[in-house]
C-alpha cells in the first residue's frame, strides 16, 4: 500500500491541482455521496412497498393520505424539501434540548430524511402502478388455490410487480444519485462538494467539475450495467426463443 501511494505521489508530482490531498477530498466526497442515496433507497425502498399496498387499497382513508403525501413529494422540488427539513428543524419549539437535536445538528441527517421521503414517494408511485397492472390471470389462479389475500400479495403479487418495476425503478437510482449533488448545499463535503472545494481553492471550474462528472458517470454506468443484470435475470422469461 505505502508503494503504491508513494507511485501515485511521483506520477501526480507534476500536477499543480490534482494531488494526493484534492484527491482525498474527492474520495471522502465519494464515500459520503454512496453512503446518502444508498441508505435513502434503501429505506425508501422499504417504506414504499407497503405505501404501495395502501395506495392501491379501496379504503379512502387509507389510500387518500398516501396519495397526500406522494403528491406533495413529486410535485415539490427536492431541493426546496431539503431546505424546509434542514433550516426547519431549528424551529421545532424544545427539540434543541431533546437526544434528537444531537441527531440532527449534523447535516447528513436532515438530508438523508429529504432523500429518503422524496425516493419513498416516487417509489410508491412506481411500485403502485406495478401492483395495478398485475395480470388478472395471476391473480384469480392464486384465489383458485386457495390462497389468503397475504399469501397471495407475498408469493404472487409482489414478485410479479417487482419485475415489472425494475426498469423504471432502475431510473429513480440513478435520478436519486444525480439529485444527491444538492446535498452540498446544507455543507455536506459530498462529490459536488469537492468540486466546490477544489474550484475554490484553485480557480479551475473546468478541471474539478469535469472530473467530478466523469465520478458520477462512471456510477451511472455501473447502476445501469447492475439493473440491465438483474432485468436479464429476473425477465428472462420474456426473453424470444432463440
Amino acid at each position: 500500500m505505502d508503494a503504491l501511494m508513494t507511485r501515485l505521489e511521483a506520477l501526480l508530482a507534476d500536477n499543480s491541482i490534482f494531488t494526493l490531498q484534492t484527491l482525498s477530498y474527492y474520495t471522502q466526497g465519494l464515500t459520503v455521496t454512496v453512503q446518502l442515496v444508498f441508505l435513502s433507497l434503501l429505506i425508501g425502498l422499504v417504506m414504499a412497498v407497503p405505501l404501495a399496498i395502501g395506495r392501491s387499497s379501496r379504503h379512502a382513508w387509507i389510500k387518500w393520505p398516501i396519495f397526500a403525501y406522494t403528491y406533495v413529494f413529486r410535485g415539490t422540488p427536492l431541493l426546496i424539501q431539503l431546505y424546509l427539513i434542514y433550516y426547519g428543524v431549528v424551529f421545532v419549539e424544545g427539540i434543541q434540548e431533546t437526544w434528537l437535536w444531537f441527531i440532527l445538528e449534523d447535516p447528513f441527517m436532515p438530508a438523508l430524511i429529504a432523500f429518503t421521503l422524496n425516493t419513498a414517494a416516487y417509489t410508491t408511485e412506481i411500485f403502485r402502478g406495478a401492483i395495478k397492472s398485475t395480470p388478472k390471470g395471476e391473480i384469480e389462479a392464486a384465489r383458485a388455490y386457495g390462497m389468503s389475500t397475504n399469501l397471495m400479495l407475498k408469493r404472487v403479487v409482489l414478485p410479479s410487480a417487482f419485475r415489472r418495476a425494475l426498469p423504471a425503478y432502475g431510473n429513480e437510482v440513478i435520478f436519486m444519485l444525480h439529485a444527491s449533488a444538492i446535498a452540498s448545499v446544507v455543507t455536506i463535503m459530498d462529490l459536488t462538494g469537492a468540486a466546490r472545494f477544489v474550484y475554490a481553492r484553485f480557480y479551475a471550474p473546468f478541471e474539478a467539475f469535469l472530473f467530478v462528472a466523469a465520478i458520477y458517470l462512471c456510477l451511472t454506468f455501473a447502476i445501469l450495467y447492475f439493473f440491465r443484470y438483474l432485468e436479464k435475470k429476473l425477465l428472462a422469461h420474456l426473453q424470444p426463443m432463440s
